[in-house]
């Protein structure tokens, strides 16, 4: 392992892969990469990090290298530059292995104290909350976080000095199609966070027993002195905590958990709560961001810092320095006619429903406007019903084309104007335009006004259309 000094990325440009880029930099590796030549949300990261992509792919690449790391994009181990490696006999992993291995330390000589932050919904926020409590308390955590950038940390990747690793722990396969192994399971974490289990990623698991497998298997990485945090407000969660022999900590809206939230209030853009202990009261919260999911991935984030033996108020001091990330309830700018623009990254039911209850809240004088891109034809026509019922916090929404993975067929049996068909049977404020140049065309020609709000959403491309929004 510490012979390995040069590290390329194939796909460096990928959420997963951004951070394990920049961590890898920092410390002290010669990194390299390649990707498609578009925009992605992790360009402004990579470059802040001095990390400029190759904008094609080569074997050419492979010089020099010691160890190369690839994704389930692009082909996964198909892709050319992943079959010539292994043809030379080269070290190969793959994003979710790397993830794991960077947590051990042992590539960088040291050991870490693992975090992992897994689960359907909220990990990304979760992990960035956990990172930023340690950071504003100069314990300086390496992270690994998937998405664009956070502003407080100013980064979605960092080798920091301190002891702790806090990494988001992804469900999906190791490698789609020649390795299903669940990414989290390369991780091997002292505390083990599981913000909740629904059904996500049909194409990997067939039913919600088999997602809740997974995490329950993951559980069983957990260090034995370690503990599992986990939210009770799921039966899918419930349902494990009873199962898993990790020592666990649960928490929720539920009294039954043993640290639980109440009072939820919203006020303009913050948002403050109540939480208990049993009897005893940990006292009022506040928090820059609103929204009750986020109440929960605070409370889940006191809880991890809490087992680090952080204070109350170093916790709370902590999460008021989080003002979100990228691609979750971001504000981009204020059309000239004078609606708001926000982008959001929710692409699953829930988290639709979540998000969007979130800014009926938060801006309850407001119009909402949801212009959803939904993803991958897989979840689109799984979840399809739960799709349907999940807009009801919206004034007006607008979908577009379905957002297809590389990794799958196209699907003719379900589209958005399909979607758009049967949401209109009960809600007739909905559209259907094929292409994101055709939203933006239409909301010119709305000109809404102060009393709007837009949200872009969605895991696909429908933030690109925010420049072009006037």
């Amino acid at each position: 392992m510490k012979k390995i000094k040069s590290i390329h990325f194939v796909g460096i440009k990928g959420v997963g892969m951004t951070p394990l880029a920049i961590i890898a930099k920092e410390a002290g590796m010669k990194v390299s990469g390649c990707d498609l030549d578009e925009e992605f949300i992790t360009d402004e990261s990579l470059k802040n990090a001095g990390i400029k992509p190759k904008t094609e792919f080569s074997t050419s690449h492979l010089e020099s290298v010691d160890l190369i790391i690839t994704t389930g994009a692009h082909g996964g181990f198909e892709h050319i530059e992943v079959v010539e490696a292994k043809k030379r006999g080269m070290i190969v992993w793959t994003q979710g292995q790397a993830a794991g291995e960077f947590m051990k330390g042992e590539i960088f000589g040291k050991s870490f104290i693992g975090i992992s932050v897994s689960g359907t919904h909220g990990k990304t926020t979760t992990t960035a909350m956990i990172a930023t409590i340690l950071k504003e308390n100069k314990l300086d955590p390496s992270f690994l976080i998937g998405t664009g950038n956070v502003p407080f940390l100013n980064s979605s990747g960092h080798f920091g000095k301190g002891k702790y690793f806090v990494a988001e722990a992804d469900e999906y396969a190791t490698e789609p199609k020649y390795d299903k192994t669940p990414k989290l399971l390369w991780q091997h974490p002292y505390i083990a966070v599981i913000t909740n289990i629904e059904l996500d990623h049909p194409d990997l698991y067939a039913n919600e027993e088999e997602i809740k497998n997974a995490f329950l298997f993951f559980t069983n990485n957990i260090l034995q002195s370690g503990k599992l945090v986990v939210c009770i407000d799921d039966t899918n969660s419930r349902q494990l905590a009873n199962e898993t022999p990790a020592n666990k900590i649960t928490y929720g809206f539920s009294k039954n958990a043993q640290f639980y939230i109440d009072k939820v209030n919203i006020d303009k853009e913050k948002m403050f709560f109540w939480v208990y202990s049993g009897n005893a009261i940990l006292g009022e919260f506040m928090l820059n961001v609103t929204g009750e999911h986020n109440a929960l991935n605070a409370l889940a984030s006191t809880i991890v810092c809490l087992e680090l033996g952080l204070s109350l108020q170093q916790i709370k001091k902590g999460l008021l320095q989080f003002k979100g990330s990228r691609r979750r309830f971001e504000f981009i700018k204020n059309l000239e006619s004078g609606a708001a623009v926000y982008d959001d990254y929710a692409h699953h039911p829930t988290e639709i429903k979540n998000t969007l209850s979130a800014f009926k809240k938060t801006f309850p004088n407001k119009k909402i406007v949801c212009i959803f891109q939904p993803h991958t034809y897989s979840r689109t026509k799984k979840l399809f019903e739960q799709f349907v019922y999940s807009f009801s916090d919206a004034n007006e929404l607008i979908l577009t084309d379905i957002y297809a993975s590389e990794r799958e067929e196209k699907d003719n049996t379900v589209s958005s104007n399909l979607l758009k068909n049967r949401i209109y049977k009960f809600f007739s404020n909905v559209s259907y335009f094929p292409g994101l140049t055709d939203v933006v065309k239409y909301v010119g020609s709305k000109n809404y006004g102060s009393e709007y709000i837009l949200v872009t959403m969605g895991a696909g491309d429908v933030y690109k259309i925010t420049p072009e929004l006037d």
